[in-house]
C-alpha cells in the first residue's frame, strides 16, 4: 500500500477536525476509528455553543461530521491499531492484518479511563495482550482470559475461541455479552493478573483462575502502549507548544493532549494539528510561506480567529482580555489550548480561515 502523508487514529470531533482540514489541502490521509464516532459526542444531550448549529446534539453533530466525511470521500477504517512505530522518516501503522505506513501521525484518541491492572504493564508482551487477531496462535489449546469492556471484546473473544483451548471472559463493565458457546463467561469482577515473569492468572474479588494469556481489550489502548517511546503526563500525551510529541513527526490533540477541551476545542485543536503535522513534511516550507506571504502579524492587527482570543504569555501567564488581543512578541497562547509558535499559528489561521 503506498505510503499515506498523515494517519490520524481516533474519530472524535478532533481527529475528524484534522482528517477534514488535510483532506481539503490535498493530503492523503488514513483516519483509524469508530464509523459511530465518539460515543462521549453521540451521548451529548444538547450542544449550544457549536458555531452555526444551536441546539443541537451529540447524535445530531455526530451525523454532520459523517456526512462532512462522506461528502469529502474520507474513509473510516475500523481496523484497530495496535501499535505505532516510529521507523526514522515515517511511521510504521500495525493493524491486526497489515502493516501500513505514514509520514506522520496525528494521535486523536482521547483519553483512556481507569488504571492499570495489577502488573498488566510489567506483563505486557509476556503473557498479557491488547489484541486477540495478532497474538491468538500463540495459544492453541491453552487456557485465556479476555478482560471485555465492549461487544467489539465479545467478538474477539469468539475469534480466540477458534483456537484457545478454553476461554474465559471477563465482562469488567457492563455490556451487553454476545460470545459463543466455545466461550465461559465469568461474573466476576477481575482486580489483578497475576504472575511473576509471565502472565499466570488472573484474581477477581472472589476467586484466582489460571490461565496461560490474559487479552485486556478496552476501548481504547493508552498512548505509551501504543506508541512505543512516546512521553505521556498520566493518562495524557506531553505535546510542546505546537502539539508535537518527543517523537518527530508524531503529534496529538484533543483530550488527550491535556485538559477536557470539548467539541469546539478539540475541532480548533485537531484543525490546528494537521497543521503542524503538514509543516513537518520536507516540502511544506515553500507552500507555507506562499500562504503567509502579504500576510499580517494576527497579534499586531488585532485580528480574532473563530472568537478566539490571543493572549500575551506575561511571565508564565496568560494575560487575556476579553475582546481584546495582546500584542505577541514570539509564542502566543489560544484560549483552551497549548502556547504554539506565532508564526506557525499565523500560517494555520490563514490557511483555515
Amino acid at each position: 500500500m503506498e505510503r499515506a502523508d498523515i494517519a490520524i487514529i481516533g474519530t472524535g470531533p478532533a481527529g475528524v477536525s484534522a482528517a477534514i482540514t488535510a483532506k481539503v489541502r490535498g493530503k492523503t490521509v488514513l483516519l483509524f476509528g469508530s464509523r459511530e464516532l465518539s460515543s462521549k459526542l453521540t451521548k451529548a444531550h444538547k450542544i449550544q455553543n457549536y458555531p452555526g448549529l444551536p441546539d443541537i446534539d451529540g447524535a445530531q453533530l455526530a451525523q454532520a461530521f459523517k456526512k462532512h466525511l462522506d461528502v469529502l470521500e474520507i474513509p473510516i477504517t475500523e481496523k484497530q491499531v495496535t501499535a505505532v512505530y516510529a521507523m526514522g522518516g515515517y511511521f510504521g501503522i500495525q493493524t491486526p492484518d497489515a502493516m501500513l505506513e505514514a509520514s506522520s501521525v496525528i494521535l486523536a484518541g482521547g483519553v483512556v479511563m481507569g488504571k492499570p491492572f495489577p502488573k498488566e504493564d510489567e506483563l505486557l508482551g509476556r503473557g498479557v495482550s491488547y489484541c486477540a487477531t495478532c497474538d491468538a496462535h500463540f495459544y492453541p489449546g491453552k487456557t485465556v482470559a479476555v478482560l471485555g469492556y465492549n461487544a467489539e471484546s465479545c467478538r474477539e473473544a469468539n475469534f480466540l475461541a477458534e483456537t484457545a483451548g478454553r476461554l474465559l471472559y471477563f465482562p469488567v463493565v457492563p455490556h451487553e455479552v454476545a460470545v459463543n458457546d466455545h466461550v465461559q463467561v465469568i461474573n466476576e469482577r477481575p482486580i489483578a493478573i497475576l504472575g511473576q515473569t509471565h502472565a499466570e492468572g488472573v484474581q477477581t474479588e472472589q476467586n484466582t483462575y489460571a490461565v496461560d494469556g490474559v487479552f485486556v481489550l478496552r476501548d481504547a489502548v493508552a498512548p505509551d502502549k501504543l506508541v512505543p517511546g512516546l512521553a505521556v503526563e498520566g493518562a495524557h500525551v506531553r505535546v510542546d507548544a505546537n502539539m508535537a510529541t518527543n517523537l518527530s513527526g508524531c503529534f496529538a490533540c484533543g483530550d488527550l493532549a491535556g485538559k477536557l477541551v470539548r467539541y469546539l476545542g478539540a475541532v480548533q485543536m485537531g484543525r490546528i494539528n494537521f497543521i503542524c503535522a503538514f509543516a513537518n513534511h520536507a516540502d511544506a516550507g515553500p507552500q507555507l510561506a506562499q500562504d503567509l506571504e502579504g500576510g499580517h502579524n494576527i497579534a499586531d492587527t488585532g485580528k480574532v480567529f473563530d472568537g478566539t482570543f490571543i493572549c500575551r504569555e506575561n511571565g508564565g501567564r496568560q494575560n487575556c482580555h476579553s475582546g481584546i488581543l495582546g500584542a505577541a512578541d514570539n509564542d502566543i497562547a489560544v484560549q483552551g489550548l497549548a502556547p504554539m509558535n506565532h508564526k506557525l499559528f499565523q500560517a494555520a489561521t490563514l490557511l483555515l480561515g
